[in-house]
Formats: C-alpha cells, sequence, structure tokens
C-alpha cells in the first residue's frame, strides 16, 4: 500500500493533519517507518514539519528545552548537556542516534525509550500542540498527542546516574534501564527520583525504592532496603531479549550498584 507524505511549515499545521485518520508523525522515522515497512496497514499517510523550533535547543537558567525533532547525536554531544549525554548515547548505535529524535523516544514501547526513561527521572515537561504536561501524566496517556518539545532542569553530574543493559555492546536492545536523580546531603539522601525501563509497557517509577532511599546513606547497609523494594509494582515483560523473570532477577543488581558507584 502506498503511503502519502505531508509536510507542514510548522508544528500546529501538523497537529491539525494529524487529526485525519489513518496519519502519523515522521520524526527521524526509526519506529514509524519500520511500522509500515513491516505491514502496518493502518498508515496511509506521514506527516512532517520543517518548523525550525523543532531541531532547537535552548539552555537558560539551567533548564534545557530540545525540540522534538533534536536527534540522540545532538544531545549526546552538547557541551551543556554532558550529564545525560550517557543516556542519549545508549540509544542504537550512531546510525540510529544521528536519527532518533527526543520527541520520538517518548512514543517507543518497551524495551525501546530508553531516553524517556532518563527525561522521566528528571521530571521533565512535555509541551505539545495541545498544552504542557508533566511526563508522567503523558506517558500515561500519549496516544495521539504531538509533541514540540522537552524541557527539564539540567542536573548536575554527580546528581544523575543512568544505566541500560543489553546482551551485546554497545547498541543491544535494553533488558532494562535505571535513571535516577538523587539529592543528598551529608552523606544521606534527601531526595530521589527512579525511572525503570522494560519493567513495564512503558518507563516508569520506582515509588516504593524512592521511598526507601529517603534519609538512607548511600552504603552497602544504607541502600539495601530500595534495593530489596526496587521491583514492587513492575510488570516486566518477556520477549526475544529477555524473559520477564530474567529481568525481575537482575533489576536490583544493577540497581545496587547504580546506587554505589
Amino acid at each position: 500500500m502506498p503511503l502519502a507524505l505531508k509536510t507542514c511549515s510548522t508544528i500546529s499545521e501538523a497537529g491539525t493533519a494529524l487529526k485525519e485518520a489513518g496519519t502519523r508523525y515522521l520524526g527521524g522515522g526509526t519506529l514509524v517507518v519500520r511500522a509500515a515497512n513491516e505491514g502496518d496497514v493502518s498508515i496511509s499517510m506521514l506527516v512532517r514539519s520543517t518548523d525550525p523550533v523543532l531541531s532547537s535547543i535552548s539552555i537558560d537558567d539551567g533548564r534545557a528545552t530540545l525540540g522534538a525533532s533534536v536527534t540522540m547525536s545532538a544531545v549526546a554531544r552538547h557541551p551543556g548537556l554532558f550529564s545525560i549525554a550517557k543516556a542519549a548515547r545508549s540509544v542504537g548505535g550512531p546510525a540510529i542516534r544521528n536519527m532518533a529524535t527526543v520527541g520520538g523516544n517518548l512514543f517507543a514501547a518497551s524495551p525501546y525509550g530508553d531516553f524517556a526513561v532518563a527525561l522521566l527521572a528528571l521530571n521533565a515537561t512535555v509541551h505539545t500542540t495541545e498544552g504542557h504536561l508533566g511526563i508522567e501524566q503523558f506517558l500515561a496517556n500519549r496516544d495521539g498527542k504531538v509533541v514540540s518539545a522537552i524541557s527539564f532542569d539540567i542536573p548536575s553530574a554527580d546528581r544523575f546516574r543512568f544505566v541500560k543493559v543489553s546482551r551485546v555492546k554497545p547498541k543491544g536492545v535494553s533488558v532494562l534501564s535505571i535513571a535516577a536523580l538523587i539529592e543528598a546531603g551529608a552523606g544521606k539522601v534527601k531526595e530521589a527520583r527512579i525511572a525503570l525501563g522494560c519493567m513495564a509497557d512503558r518507563p516508569i517509577r520506582a515509588s516504593a525504592a524512592e521511598k526507601a532511599l529517603a534519609g538512607a546513606a548511600l552504603t552497602e547497609e544504607g541502600v539495601a532496603p530500595a534495593v530489596a523494594a526496587i521491583g514492587e509494582g513492575t510488570r516486566p515483560m518477556t520477549d526475544a531479549i529477555a524473559s520477564a523473570w530474567y529481568r525481575g532477577e537482575v533489576l536490583p543488581v544493577h540497581f545496587r550498584r547504580l546506587l554505589l558507584e
């Protein structure tokens, strides 16, 4: 079935075009083009936008705003975003990172979407053509949304931690991913935001582990309750990469290492 392509000069025009049945947004194409090539007959037209704001990166007073079409490669090489570069570099190999976009990653189903896990830990705001949403609210119901940008406070390198576990290095599909934003002082954790990938059909918070970390020291003994709680509320997936059982077994191992690194 042939696909039509519509190019819009603004993101608002693209949002209007996407209200038609059978339309999908074309950003980097790493998700939607693959779906079309694999025979998704629900797609009849691809919509793209050349709006320059979609490819912009701005940093103002410690807060970054990334246009939805900003690529993983652009994030990884930007000097102001070095603290989250590891999360961007975890997405595929160089060819994929040159195409994969920040906005597209928000729509990636597990076992993909590793950068969205980082954005969830960073409590990002998702800017859509219909308004601004907290990332948790967006991920809970992302269908039909047209993303224009994502903004977040840039963490210092010592506060943000990220790990992607895969069987093939460096560009394998995720077994799981973990992102943590940890506020610590006087040797103890004041507050923590922890996000998990592949532990559900989309990135989720590890609320029980966050509560267990509050007031704890980042020592073997101090993090033990949080490590024990990391799997609570998760629904790990089974696919060709790993079983749900395996993901559940290795999650606390890698979470412990992340906390004690």
